[in-house]
């Protein structure tokens, strides 16, 4: 059994709503030296816990993917996988998850260095794949994420110690200020928001579609947003943002007639593996939070 580390950043159970201080880097400096990302990109990314790149895949590997995920959703066993999320009120398909180890063409970007060797970098280590995941928002109807920092519940229900993880997140389709594209707060990622609230069992299964437990509060959010602002993040297909696990971000519903597709890999420094989840009582599945440490 993984060793229990002495929890720095509490939260759920019996906390109170609170903001403090990261107690950890957000550019780590030791392991691997070096790296695609120039000295002045770095800086952007521990400034502002997240960086744009206007095109990181080539078209012809966006056309390939988004026929794998035409292939994907046609699946009906797959439909009726857990790994698969969906809406609640439609019924239409929300999230796949582990999608590199269902499909080939998922696991070949997942290894891409545009996407391994900035993770290395800014992480200063080998890193795993902590989690792989498609998101949908159709056109129409395609629902919400609400506010949150990843790492709370990754830190609370999965057993991450520290922030030591960055989110890749890659456009299938173009992404639009209006189709319900990602919004993250830059240098939210420097604060800890503590959620109070009991973790129910088993509430993977109810969050992954409307995540209630596990969301920040709405003064704490309004201070966030008053401190730093909210940054829109728009692109062509093939466009990417790598973003740091504790920023806070979400995104609006869909009623534009455009869809909006994006896969999101999350790279964790294998000096930040699993341990026991800090505010659940068993971990998630490892279909959502991965214990398998092995370097990409």
């Amino acid at each position: 059994m993984a060793e229990t580390l002495t929890d720095r950043y509490p939260t759920r159970n019996n906390v109170t709503i609170g903001i403090e201080p990261r107690h950890d880097p957000v550019v780590w400096t030791t392991g691997l030296n070096g790296g695609p990302l120039s000295p002045d990109r770095v800086a952007q990314f521990d400034a502002d816990g997240f960086l744009a790149v206007d095109t990181l895949v080539d078209t012809d590997v966006v056309a390939d993917l988004r026929n794998e995920l035409d292939r994907l959703r046609a699946d009906a066993a797959l439909a009726a996988d857990e790994r698969s999320i969906c809406e609640r009120d439609s019924g239409q398909i929300r999230s796949i998850f582990e999608v590199h180890r269902i499909s080939p063409a998922f696991a070949a970007l997942v290894a891409d260095p545009r996407l391994v060797g900035p993770a290395r970098q800014l992480l200063g280590s080998d890193v795993y794949v902590h989690q792989s995941r498609v998101n949908f928002k159709p056109g129409f109807n395609g629902r919400e994420f609400y506010w949150h920092s990843d790492f709370e519940t990754w830190h609370a229900e999965d057993g991450m110690p520290t922030p030591r993880a960055v989110s890749v997140s890659v456009a299938l389709t173009e992404n639009l200020d209006s189709n319900g594209s990602l919004m993250i707060m830059p240098g939210s990622h420097r604060w800890f928001v503590s959620c109070p609230g009991q973790t129910p069992p088993d509430h993977y299964r109810s969050s992954l579609k409307q995540q209630e437990i596990g969301t920040p509060d709405d003064a704490s959010l309004t201070w966030l947003a008053d401190q730093h602002g909210i940054r829109q993040i728009t692109g062509p297909a093939g466009s990417a943002v790598f973003f740091d696990s504790n920023c806070m971000h979400g995104s609006s519903s869909n009623i534009t007639p455009y869809a909006r597709s994006n896969v999101f890999i999350v790279y964790n420094s294998v000096d930040n593996a699993l341990v026991e989840p800090f505010g659940a009582a068993v971990p998630r599945p490892t279909f959502i939070a991965s214990r398998v440490f092995d370097p990409v």
